[in-house]
């Protein structure tokens, strides 16, 4: 028997007790925003054991001060780097609750059982972070995974969202069939699930054909996860056709669970083969960079623009991947932290891009961006939070996006060799392609008419609701603060980045 560290699972048992606990107030109760209510007391509940585990040093309840929590024999570990990715996930599922409980109200829908299921999904992505063997990590994985299949589907008389769903879960499927037939040639040739025991066995079986293979379909089936090129196909129809709220979340919340269980694999498990992964991440971040950014710019709706986008900046993640290719062990570090500190930016600048987004799809009516023509006159504060948010996809200074695209350039040009060059360039060449696409956004709503016949009225009319409002006001704090201040993101990179620090990082 494993002696068990309550404080440091804390988060998870929070979260447990909160989904249990929803399941009831949903069973006893027709006011379902009790429900919802529920699930962001969880959320809040939830994060104070990670700030807790994270200065433990200074407090003095607190046992075990500055060491690892390793549990469950190495299989479960809660470090620095598992911290920032809880409090990130927990963060991401709370702006996602508030852009659903607005949503939610405006048909009829199964409220309950959508809370319900968000938390489950954050759930699962908490376990994540912290999940140390391929065992724990494929079943938080999927536990990310099975709820937004249905969440997906939600609007079930919509053909759209049907369509999402199915396509979804299809890919979802061939991801996670990919990846356990990756894990069964790794654990037959390495007798072993662990991540630290596997780097070690590797070293004997690191030259045998089906190790290889067995990394390559490991790393694909997180590339649909990532939705990376080629893997791409199901985001800009799902991200269209599911409910906008949940898209944030899909977008945000599952692909970083997706690029922990990326990162955590790759570096922990298969450090001494780079030779084998590198080339192959570098070959994708290309072309996700590439293919995202051109095909977004011929995209007239606003959600399908952000799925490309959201594929291009896969790519922009992977970029230090592909730098590792002929970087070796003693760059690790950087390259690691340079991808986690771009992934913290990512959620926040992503999560108030969609919050804007179907704020103003709502009023509007219409995703289109020639139906947002005119936005500046008739609702200048969202039209200038729209541009917040975009500018910072776009990487223009103060705003966070771009010390998000500077810390991959600084770790891809570090590399030093033509791997890390060429990538770079083809970066700043696509960083230049964003920024046509995110200003094309902005155009028609600060420089084009309002359309023809349209009401003012109507759609001067009505409040931002209070949760979207709030949504908006954390995110938009989170870009210029993260923008002015980027060593905050920097540092939370840089610690996350000691778990590296074993294998030469």
């Amino acid at each position: 028997m494993f002696p068990l560290d309550y404080h440091a699972l804390l988060p998870e048992i929070i979260l447990a007790t909160t989904v249990l606990v929803m399941l009831v107030v949903d069973l006893t109760t027709r006011k379902k925003h009790f429900v919802a209510l529920t699930a962001m007391v969880g959320l809040f509940a939830a994060f104070v054991p990670v700030l807790t585990l994270a200065f433990c040093d200074t407090l003095e309840f607190c046992a075990a001060a500055g060491v690892d929590r390793v549990l469950f024999g190495g299989s479960y570990v809660v470090d620095g780097y598992a911290l920032v990715f809880k409090g990130l996930f927990i963060f991401a599922a709370f702006i996602a609750l508030l852009l659903s409980i607005g949503y939610l109200e405006t048909d009829r829908f199964y409220e309950g059982e959508y809370y319900f299921l968000l938390i489950v999904s954050a759930l699962g992505a908490v376990v994540m972070a912290s999940s140390r063997d391929f065992i724990t990590m494929i079943v938080a994985l999927e536990l990310v995974s099975g709820p937004a299949f249905l969440l997906a589907g939600w609007r079930k008389g919509d053909p759209r969202s049907n369509e999402a769903a199915l396509k979804f879960f299809i890919t979802g499927v061939i991801a996670l069939a990919l990846l356990l037939f990756g894990v069964s040639l790794l654990y037959g040739l390495t007798g072993t699930m662990q991540f630290d025991q596997m780097a070690l066995a590797s070293v004997a079986v690191a030259e045998l054909p089906l190790f290889t293979l067995g990394v390559i379909f490991v790393l694909l089936g997180f590339g649909f996860k990532v939705s990376a090129v080629p893997f791409h196909f199901w985001t800009p129809d799902t991200y269209e056709g599911a409910p906008k709220p949940v898209t944030a979340w899909i977008a945000v919340g599952s692909k970083a669970a997706g690029f922990v269980g990326l990162l955590t694999v790759a570096y922990l498990a298969f450090p001494g083969v780079t030779e084998v992964w590198g080339p192959v991440m570098w070959v994708v971040a290309v072309l996700s960079m590439t293919i995202g950014n051109i095909v977004a710019i011929k995209q007239t709706n606003v959600i399908r623009l952000l799925g490309y986008s959201s594929i291009a900046q896969a790519g922009f993640m992977l970029a230090p991947f592909g730098a590792a290719a002929a970087s070796g062990a003693d760059s690790l570090g950087q390259v690691f932290s340079a991808t986690v500190t771009y992934l913290i930016i990512f959620v926040v600048m992503n999560l108030g891009a969609f919050a804007v987004v179907i704020t103003i799809g709502s009023r509007v009516g219409s995703y289109e961006l020639e139906d947002w023509a005119g936005l500046l006159r008739y609702a200048p504060g969202l039209a200038t939070v729209l541009a917040v948010f975009f500018m910072s996809l776009a990487g223009i200074p103060p705003l966070a996006g771009w010390f998000a695209k500077f810390a991959v350039f600084q770790a891809t040009i570090g590399v030093g060799n033509w791997w890390g060059y060429s990538i770079a360039i083809v970066a700043a060449l696509n960083a230049v392609i964003a920024f046509v696409y995110y200003s094309k956004v902005l155009k028609p709503a600060f420089f084009d008419p309002v359309p023809k016949g349209a009401d003012l009225e109507m759609l001067d009319a009505g409040e931002i609701p209070a949760p979207i409002g709030f949504a908006l006001g954390l995110t938009v704090f989170g870009v210029i603060v993260l923008g002015v201040f980027p060593g905050v993101a920097a540092n939370l990179g840089q610690y996350s980045a000691q778990v590296v620090a074993a294998i030469g990082g």
